[in-house]
């Protein structure tokens, strides 16, 4: 029979000294057993891996050892450590919520705990991935957790503390447990290899830390995983190649290549990497993490954010001594923005080649011009059609009739003949306006006009503005203008917006001054009096001013006998 134990359970803690980067919390509890102040109900949350049934378990051994140490330690020799080191205690039950979540297991765990405890002093109930528990198992809990015996304590664990009721929450001390620092897991693999009496090198314990994710557990698994491939020798190519991991030196030759704008050798090493069979995307993130350690180790108060071994640190502060602050800054937006529209990409590996020949480009632009060509404009490839911008449909221009008696432009209408009045003049007088600087003063032009030739002009205008916009002109249409002294072409609207519409009223001040040759008028747009405003007729209003002009539609009435409405 094979006596093989896995790490995670031969390296188990059994005391809170031996707990791996949690010491805020398990001070807190030592402290709390020491002053015995020990609460009727935990919660252990956190991420997998980090130590909450662990601590848990040290936790429910430490109150009912019957020797504690001077450091609040559990003896390993009384009674009631010897039978839980034995797995027979009778004090401690765990209950796996995940298999055993439902009302009925609860009731019989309530029922457990009616009973004391014949050895010992107090009975532990630890429910593991208590969130799994349905909402009546909750709820047949409620009230034993909140009113237990006085020798019942209750510790819950869970990775997923938002699943669980406000009502559950409110009962217990709440302990969050943090991810374990990349140092601390690496600093315990260290000494997991020196029991196991294997040879590892330090970068390969760091990148075993960092694959982890915080979790210890997960770290010691992968460490047998990689022994069983290697051996006695746990080496850092070893563990690149059995986690498939990138190795770091291709990033600095990829980084260098860059700098040096080297584009040849840049590819070369890419098509390297591709051939070894890693993924471009894996790539490309791979790099941003690189640049980002460039970035971090730059500034001193950031050093401790570049979680590598000492000699690796030694190796980026050597290459971010090239790099400038603002073409990593660059570097890492154009790498994110290439990382997000890869899966988009048909051409996945050309992708990433444009990718690398950009950052190439950025190097010894200033600060503020960071501009890149868009992939489009490198390949010759156009956009998508969901990407281009609508472009307006040809309409073919109506050709103007021009009259050999005047020389202006008019253009057929139903037989009618109209101005064709461009708003072009408007926008270019609009912006000299804007711009008085950028153009030098035009001659005065002061020809003398009167009332009538304003009039004449005036509806000249109102004729043909009514195809550009029918609601200008017919705002101006319902008063004549009046001419005032110095060229001021006073006229009324019946709303002060219409003096504000200032596209339109330029357009109108621009045909004035070319028609009436004078460059010199102004307009002026005043509020009309009450008395002079035009209101809508009512039907008997109107009916009363056509009888005026027309006397037989009075006799057409009567003879119809035809009634108007009020």
């Amino acid at each position: 029979m094979n006596d093989f134990i896995v790490s995670a359970r031969k390296y188990r803690p059994a005391t809170f000294q031996q707990v791996v980067g949690q010491g805020a919390i398990t001070s807190t509890l030592q402290n709390a057993i020491k002053n015995q102040q020990v609460a009727q109900a935990f919660l252990f949350t956190g991420p997998r891996g980090v130590g909450k049934t662990t601590c848990a378990r040290i936790m429910a051994k430490t109150i009912n050892c019957e020797n504690l140490t001077k450091d609040i330690e559990p003896c390993d020799q009384c009674e009631s450590c010897t039978s839980f080191n034995n797995n027979a205690s009778f004090n401690i039950h765990e209950l796996d919520a995940a298999s055993n979540n439902s009302v009925d297991d609860i009731r019989n765990l309530v029922d457990q705990v009616r009973i004391p405890p014949q050895v010992g002093n107090y009975k532990v109930y630890i429910i593991d991935e208590v969130h799994m528990l349905s909402q009546a198992a909750f709820n047949a809990f409620l009230k034993t957790l909140e009113e237990p015996p006085a020798y019942a304590k209750f510790i819950l664990a869970t990775t997923e503390k938002h699943k669980i009721l406000p009502t559950i929450l409110s009962r217990c001390q709440i302990f969050d447990f943090r991810r374990i620092s990349v140092e601390d897991i690496a600093d315990y693999l260290e000494y997991v290899a020196e029991n196991e009496h294997v040879e590892a090198e330090e970068e390969a314990l760091h990148i075993i830390a960092q694959k982890a994710d915080g979790s210890l557990r997960d770290a010691l698994s992968t460490f047998d995983q990689i022994v069983s491939y290697s051996g006695d020798t746990l080496s850092y190519k070893n563990v690149i190649e059995n986690l498939n991991i990138l190795d770091y030196e291709y990033y600095f030759k990829v980084t260098d290549s860059i700098l040096n704008k080297d584009v040849s050798n840049l590819l070369l090493v890419f098509n390297e990497i591709i051939e070894n069979g890693f993924d471009g995307q894996h790539f490309i993130t791979g790099l941003s993490e690189h640049l980002r350690n460039l970035l971090v180790i730059k500034d001193p108060k950031t050093i401790e954010l570049l979680l590598a071994s000492t000699s690796l640190k030694d190796k980026y502060q050597e290459q971010a001594a090239l790099c400038d602050p603002q073409f990593l800054l660059s570097s890492l937006k154009n790498c994110n923005d290439y990382d997000l529209s890869y899966k988009t990409s048909n051409n996945k590996k050309l992708h990433i080649e444009i990718a690398l020949m950009q950052l190439s480009q950025l190097v010894g632009i200033p600060a503020g011009n960071t501009s890149i060509k868009r992939k489009e404009e490198i390949t010759g490839e156009e956009k998508p059609s969901y990407q281009k911008k609508a472009e307006p449909k040809e309409t073919k221009p109506v050709k103007p009739i021009v009259s050999k008696t005047a020389k202006k432009t008019v253009v057929k209408d139903n037989g009618r003949k109209i101005k064709n009045i461009s708003i072009k003049g408007s926008l270019e007088a609009l912006r000299k306006k804007q711009d008085p600087e950028e153009i030098s003063a035009e001659p005065e032009i002061k020809n003398e006009f009167d009332q009538a030739k304003l009039t004449e002009v005036w509806r000249e205008f109102i004729e043909g503005y009514q195809s550009r916009s029918p609601s200008f002109a017919n705002a101006i249409a319902k008063y004549d203008p009046v001419v005032r002294k110095d060229f001021q072409i006073e006229y009324k609207v019946d709303n002060i917006l219409i003096a504000r519409d200032l596209l339109n009223v330029t357009a109108l001040l621009e045909f004035l001054k070319t028609e009436l040759k004078n460059n010199q008028i102004t307009l002026n747009a005043v509020l009309p009096e009450k008395s002079d405003k035009k209101t809508a007729y009512t039907d008997r209003e109107r009916y009363e001013e056509m009888a005026k002009k027309y006397p037989d539609l009075v006799k057409l009435k009567d003879q119809l006998n035809l009634e108007l409405e009020l």
